[in-house]
């Protein structure tokens, strides 16, 4: 019995050996084969990128503003006897705008005219040992004040504009009283200004009175020729940008306040590798980008690169890629770190 168990085990060891055999000869490759499957050669498309000068040009967008904003108002309260301009109007600077009551004018102009001849009184009377040195002085001081009280009243009764440029706002009419809002709002918009903010990598490279584009959106791609007037000396610790003030002449008075508008500004020409866009490969789940170089032993590297600004279909390259090399342009979704390719026109 024992004779017959063991013979059993042989039959059947021997049978599941040959069933395996021909399964090995009948499926799947050889060693050989599968060693000549990896290694087979991926058919890709390259294209050689090399160092450019490409120039730094930048877009900033901001608002237009008045170049001066002046609140015309009275130093005190009183009835407004008549305002002269509508909003619109263009004045010139020293234009009389608002005339006050004059009743509190009046009354300081009597005042001082009873302090100037008192005054005339009294120096005589020094002039000859009447009246000592401090009364003669403290009628001086007092006709002094009474004379700049009559100017602060008068330039507060008629009120002039302070600069060149449009009424943009009324908030009163002839006879009201007034109550402590300004009654008109004069701004000078020639010129105009806008304020930019720009990254502390050219701060160095921005000079006061350099020439920029500008375009406003209500008259499209038209350009307006603009200069730096101001740049401020600090730089924000959380954006890494620092303001800078742009000055349009603005002569034909065409842009308003509050328009919207891109600054073009040109940082000169820097040194950057250029590569196609067909180049760059997306990791998903990431924002990593990469591009597959060629190697000289036919190999192909994967470089994680860092982009710069895109221009048209190419970008420039801050790092990753070196100058006049070969990078994938076609064929990447088959390839790996360290895959062999062969090159196809």
């Amino acid at each position: 019995m024992k004779k017959y168990m063991n013979y059993r085990r042989l039959t059947t060891r021997a049978a599941v050996l040959s069933v395996a055999v021909v399964l090995c000869a009948c499926g799947g490759p050889s060693a050989q084969e599968g060693a000549a499957v990896r290694d087979e050669a991926i058919k890709v498309k390259t294209e050689r990128v090399y160092l450019q000068a490409v120039p730094q040009t930048y877009e900033f967008t901001a608002t237009v503003e008045a170049n001066a904003v002046n609140r015309i108002a009275p130093q005190q309260g009183g009835r407004i006897d008549r305002i002269y301009v509508e909003v619109g109007d263009r004045v010139a600077a020293g234009t009389k705008l608002v005339q006050m009551e004059e009743a509190s004018l009046k009354q300081s102009r009597a005042q001082l005219d009873n302090l100037e001849t008192s005054f005339a009184r009294i120096d005589e009377l020094y002039k000859i040992g009447g009246i000592s040195k401090s009364d003669w002085d403290a009628q001086k001081t007092a006709l002094e004040m009474a004379r700049t009280a009559y100017q602060n009243l008068s330039s507060n009764t008629q009120l002039l504009s302070p600069i060149s440029g449009i009424v943009t706002a009324r908030n009163y009419d002839s006879g009201d009283l007034y109550g402590g809002s300004p009654i008109l709002e004069v701004q000078q918009i020639s010129p105009v200004k806008l304020l930019i903010n720009i990254s502390e990598r050219y701060y160095t490279a921005v000079s006061k009175g350099m020439t920029v584009s500008v375009r406003v959106d209500v008259y499209g791609d038209e350009e307006f020729e603009g200069k730096v007037s101001l740049i401020y000396p600090t730089i924000d610790g959380q954006t890494h940008t620092f303001p800078v003030e742009v000055v349009i002449p603005n002569r034909d008075l065409r842009i308003r306040p509050g328009m919207y508008a891109r600054v073009t500004v040109n940082f000169g020409d820097e040194q950057y590798v250029v590569i196609p866009d067909q180049a760059v490969v997306r990791q998903s789940g990431s924002g990593d980008r990469f591009v597959y170089v060629y190697n000289a032993d036919g190999t192909v590297s994967m470089n994680r690169v860092v982009l710069g600004r895109r221009l048209d279909n190419a970008y420039e390259v801050l790092s990753g890629v070196p100058d006049d090399a070969q990078v994938v342009v076609a064929g990447q979704s088959k390839l790996t770190n360290g895959s062999k390719v062969e090159i196809v026109k």
